[in-house]
């Protein structure tokens, strides 16, 4: 586990906010010179805490574009039921998300689409190459009220130095 001090969580904020941010304005924001702050910046990026970059995209603003959460349950909780159902996951790009969920279901996934009918094609095709697959609902998102953000207020800046 990494350990983190304010300045880490400041720049941990400031990358959430705008990725695109130039290092100068990044060391500026966090109150630190640029070499520092470079240094902080690999640190964080090497121990896999930032993850990446990249744009976020208004899919309202693509014609036709649907997305869908669909909920999956398995037909065996064996370890390679879930493993051949993630492999099988993991070579669909229209599958942003996938979450493995406690409760009612194993599966949480988050779909991207550029139809319905796209949609429920790749639907079959996933039951098709899995036959892990005991039931799946789809809940077609209809408004997005709300998209997600690194919450990284709710996180203590404590730190022991």
């Amino acid at each position: 586990m990494v350990k983190l001090d304010r300045i880490d969580f400041r720049i941990l904020r400031a990358l959430s906010v705008d990725g695109r941010m130039t290092k100068a304005a990044l060391a500026e924001k966090v109150g630190l010179s640029p070499s520092p702050c470079w240094e902080r910046l690999r640190r964080l990026e090497a121990s896999g805490l930032i993850a990446g970059y990249r744009a976020e995209i208004n899919l309202r603003k693509l014609p036709g574009t649907v997305t869908v959460f669909v909920t999956i349950e398995l037909d065996s909780h064996a370890v390679a039921r879930f493993q051949s159902f993630e492999n099988t996951v993991s070579k669909h790009p229209e599958i942003i998300g996938c979450w493995a969920i406690g409760g009612g279901y194993d599966y949480l996934v988050q779909v991207v689409a550029s139809s319905i009918e796209a949609y429920q094609e790749l639907m079959e095709t996933v039951l098709d190459a899995s036959d892990d697959i005991a039931r799946y609902y789809s809940y077609i998102v209809t408004k997005t009220v709300r998209s997600p953000a690194a919450p990284l207020h709710l996180f203590s800046e404590q730190s022991d130095d």
